[in-house]
This record gives C-alpha cells, structure tokens and sequence, in this order.
C-alpha cells in the first residue's frame, strides 16, 4: 500500500470511529446502546456483536447494489435487500452466541436478535453507498462504524458504572442521568472535528 493509500485508509477508519461516529454524530442505534450499557461485559459483547454484523453486512451490501440493483434500476429496493442481508448474518451470529456463550447471549436477550433493525448497521451500508465509496473503502468505512459504536457504548457502560456510587438526586438517576451523559460525549466527540479542521487550517 502506498503512503498516500495508507494515509486515505486511516482517515476513513479514524473518522468513522471519531468525528462521524455513527452513533454520537448521527445518533443511530440509541435504542441498545441506552438498554445494554449498564454493564461493561455486556456492553463490549454487543459491541462486538455490532462490529461483526457491521463489517460483513455493509461490502455484500455495496456489491448487491453496485452490481445488482443499479445496472438493472432496482435501487428502489435497496433498503429491502440490505435488511434481508442484515437479517441473515444476525440469525447465524445469534446461534453462535448462543452455542459459545450462554451468558452472553443471556446477557443481551432480546437486544441480540433486534440487531437486525439496529439503524447503525443499516445506517454504514446506506453512508457507504451515498459517499461514493468502492467496495475496499466501504470495508473500511463499516469496521470504523463498528468499532466506533463499540467505543460508545463501552465508553458508556463505564461512566455508568462510575456513576452507581455517585450521590445524585433521585430524579436524575436512570435514564435521565444516561441521557446527559450521551449529551457530553456527544458533544465530546464532535469537538473531535473542530480540533482536526482547526490544525489543518493552520498548517496551510
């Protein structure tokens, strides 16, 4: 790989995990990551769980609609195929877990077979196809948005453990402690990009 090629691979994966992460900048995939976070085993295996559904998923994707759904104008039905594709890889992922961990796949319950509408999965194969991406930058771009969802929600899991032994009003604990934390590292992360576009204008 040349320099050039390796400095465009890392931007992809970097940015997908940091200044785009497709659940703090584009809030897809709230629903597990507020339900599964309260402990950080359970929050790393849907993490991981994610990241491998993510990265299969999202180049046969890009495939089925580049070399399918547009050569014969079928792309109206590309939200269809990519969920069938999604559904797929779960149900084979679900009985995996299942056989190799039991108390992870007792762990995530009903969240594990609710991958196959989890909008962030959806979400890198439908970025992928409107950037432009080829099929080696869509592989890229997908294990980014998987890793960067792991990050999340780990990220998440771990404040939230922190913030059990934290004195705070009733009314604030659950869900609405959650929420402002999922505001802050929000905020966090988009501050990324600031960061990143401030140097590259002083460095012209």
């Amino acid at each position: 790989m040349t320099e050039s090629g390796f400095t465009e691979a890392a931007a992809i994966i970097l940015a997908a995990i940091f200044t785009g992460n497709i659940l703090l900048h584009y809030f897809l995939g709230m629903c597990s990551f507020l339900a599964c976070s309260r402990e950080i085993s359970t929050a790393a295996g849907l993490g991981l769980a994610v990241t491998f559904v993510t990265v299969a998923t999202a180049p046969i994707n890009w495939l089925i609609y580049n070399c399918l759904l547009a050569p014969f104008n079928l792309t109206h039905l590309w939200l269809l195929a990519f969920i069938t594709v999604i559904a797929g890889f779960v149900q084979v992922l679900e009985m995996v877990v299942e056989r190799v961990s039991p108390t992870l796949y007792s762990a995530l319950g009903i969240f594990l077979p609710l991958i196959t509408v989890n909008c962030a999965i959806l979400g890198a194969s439908l970025f992928a196809i409107i950037r432009g991406y080829n099929v080696w930058q869509c592989l890229l771009y997908s294990l980014g948005a998987g890793l960067g969802w792991m990050l999340a929600i780990v990220l998440m899991a771990g404040l939230r453990r922190r913030m059990q032994y934290a004195d705070m009003p009733a009314a604030f604990a659950g869900v609405a402690s959650a929420m402002v934390i999922a505001a802050i590292m929000a905020l966090a992360f988009m501050g990324l990009g600031g960061v990143i576009e401030m140097k590259l204008a002083l460095s012209k």
